[in-house]
């Protein structure tokens, strides 16, 4: 696996462009539905050009096996429930709660490469988590007391955790054959129908939103997903999904420190604690890399 400072300044790179996702959904005053949906056509939108401009992409794609577009399409059934699930999460709870528990997705993480792909983790790694994760609960804690409303907020966004786990290991299976663009295409692209589809359900609108809204569904299409969560899918190639996973913990650091600035959210005392710990935790795990067990 090829493992560089470059690959993991570039993990850290995308990890701080999706701390971005939370704020601007609070900035974007509209449904869940269309939020997500045009901010995953728009992303598509965006790397289009690069797949039509180069013969390989396109060879790559109309090459695809059924089981391969089979993939793909699920990747994008499995991103849209993530995205609705979590953008609806934060209209119940605080930006620092959803994104707490939304970034549990290593729990879900660890389990499928243990039993599915023979993952092996040092004692140290799994402490490491844990220790990353504590820190996740000391930054929302306050909000899980709070309402029954903000519990319902935390529980859509422990569901989105899940769906987005799997999502990762789709896109592991599929990067060994596909390029990121291709594939990032194909999946933002059938989630935006599945968003879609959904939105019209709802019969929310498309169109008609005030210039504030319009530039908080690009800023997550540019920032949150080309910038962010797209990296994630490149460097799905060379670094393990539950490696990803578990970097993505850091979001939480960054979301808070954004909220401070931009959505005037305090960082209390106990938040603070909880980003040291949850620096540590990762210093801790990511000196402990996953092993593979032979087959």
């Amino acid at each position: 696996m090829k493992t560089n400072i470059g690959l993991y300044l570039t993990l850290l790179f995308g990890v701080f462009s999706l701390s971005t996702s939370a704020v601007f959904v609070r900035l974007a005053n509209a449904p869940s539905a269309i939020t997500a949906f045009f901010r995953l056509f728009f992303a598509a939108l965006v790397l289009l050009p690069f797949l039509l401009a180069s013969k390989e992409k396109k060879r790559q794609l109309l090459s695809l096996s059924k089981k391969q577009w089979a993939l793909g399409i699920l990747s994008g059934l499995l991103l849209s429930a993530h995205y609705m699930l979590w953008f609806e999460s934060l209209r119940h709870t605080s930006v620092a709660s959803s994104t707490v528990i939304v970034t549990l997705q290593p729990l879900f993480s660890i389990a499928i490469g243990f039993f599915f792909l023979k993952e092996r983790f040092h004692k140290l790694a799994i402490g490491g988590c844990m220790v990353a994760i504590a820190g996740c609960f000391m930054i929302g804690w306050g909000d899980f007391q709070i309402s029954s409303q903000a519990l319902f907020g935390d529980l859509l966004a422990f569901l989105a955790a899940g769906f987005i786990s799997i999502y990762f290991f789709v896109g592991q299976a599929i990067r060994k054959e596909l390029s990121a663009v291709s594939y990032s295409v194909i999946s933002y692209l059938s989630s935006s129908v599945f968003l879609g589809g959904y939105a019209m359900l709802e019969r929310s609108s498309f169109a008609g939103y005030p210039a504030a809204t319009w530039l908080a569904f690009g800023g997550l299409a540019l920032i949150s997903t080309v910038f962010g969560q797209f990296i994630f899918n490149w460097l799905l190639r060379w670094i393990p999904a539950t490696v990803i996973s578990m970097s993505i913990l850091g979001e939480t650091i960054g979301t808070c420190i954004l909220a401070y600035f931009i959505l005037n959210e305090a960082i209390t005392l106990q938040q603070g604690l909880g980003i040291a710990t949850i620096l540590s935790g990762l210093v801790i795990f990511f000196l402990s890399p996953p092993k593979y067990k032979d087959r």
